[in-house]
């Protein structure tokens, strides 16, 4: 069975992708700051007969990462790392004449340092992932004679899925800090597929959702009228599905069929 880690897992956007996951087969390795509402939501990805090792702690402490990949080493490899945990560096948002240094420190850690530390440690697996493996030819050398067969060489490689914002490409009041980290991320992405080929590497701008964290970044909308996270899911299965080239993606574009 393929196998991915999910950062954020315990609610949102990384908790529903990781039940659509769950639901098709994978198992899993999921991670949340908060013990309780993590084994709680994999307790309900069990129910569906996936593997699911839970593993709670910070993606910003090295030894929780190391953790994490021991964990996908454990179920049989990694084919997906989702780098979906992030913080805001301020709550509620504020304008950057007002924002705390420390937050910033704290969100450029969360969201760019400490995916680009997982991508480390998983790139050995990754590369190794059969999850868009395909035969290519490899040369016979006989006697005075080229043939070309495809035994004994593949093409193997799995993928990188970074949750992103369209605040790391637009400039929003009071939204600058968490736009940095993110657009940081960005950059970090962009590289990485030009240095790994073989992976696929795609960052997504799932666009709005009705999750916790815009609630605490904007207390005073009662996101009433932002989808639930659930509704970008299909756009990060279509990517998936698809073993889609690398670059950067906007969730509802891929929902109407468009990059």
């Amino acid at each position: 069975m393929p196998v991915a880690i999910i950062t954020g897992a315990s609610k949102g956007l990384g908790r529903a992708l990781g039940a659509a996951l769950g639901a098709r087969g994978w198992d899993l390795v999921v991670d949340a700051r908060s013990a309780g509402p993590l084994e709680e939501a994999a307790r309900e990805l069990r129910k569906g007969g996936a593997r699911v090792v839970a593993l709670p702690g910070d993606v910003a402490d090295a030894a929780h990462r190391a953790a994490l990949m021991a964990a996908a080493r454990e179920l049989g490899g990694l084919d997906l790392l989702v780098n979906n945990a992030s913080v805001l560096g301020a709550e509620p948002l504020v304008r950057l004449e007002e924002h705390p240094l420390d937050g910033l420190r704290a969100a450029l850690e969360v969201n760019a340092v400490a995916p680009l530390g997982l991508v480390q440690e998983a790139l050995p697996l990754l590369r190794a992932s059969l999850l868009y493996g395909t035969s290519v030819p490899s040369p016979y050398i006989g006697d005075n004679s080229h043939q070309t067969g495809t035994e004994g060489r593949k093409r193997t490689g799995g993928a990188v899925l970074n949750i992103s914002s369209d605040a790391a490409a637009e400039a929003y009041e009071t939204w600058g800090g968490y736009g940095a980290a993110k657009a940081a991320l960005d950059q970090l992405s962009a590289v990485l597929a030009v240095e790994e080929p073989g992976l696929r590497v795609w960052w997504v701008d799932p666009g709005d959702m009705r999750t916790d964290l815009y609630a605490a970044a904007v207390p005073t909308d009662d996101g009433a009228g932002r989808p639930l996270p659930g509704t970008v899911v299909p756009a990060l299965l279509r990517l998936l599905d698809a073993g889609a080239a690398s670059g950067r993606y906007a969730a509802p574009g891929l929902l109407d069929g468009a990059r």
